[in-house]
């Protein structure tokens, strides 16, 4: 992901594997990275922050 910031507006979204969006949050990245981290595990796989110039997956953006 591109260079942002912790109070960056993002929208957290989660794709569905019948391809379904679901907007969970739109507001700033650390809201939203705190909204992720209490979904269940195997929801995490299918979410998504999208900023104004990108957009990354959530397990791929906090991986070690």
């Amino acid at each position: 992901m591109r260079s942002t910031y912790d109070g960056a507006t993002v929208r957290l979204y989660h794709l569905g594997d019948d391809g379904g969006v679901t907007t969970l949050l739109y507001g700033p990245l650390t809201e939203a990275l705190r909204v992720a981290d209490q979904q269940p595990a195997d929801m995490q796989d299918g979410l998504f922050i999208a900023t104004d110039n990108d957009v990354v997956a959530y397990l791929d953006l906090i991986e070690d």
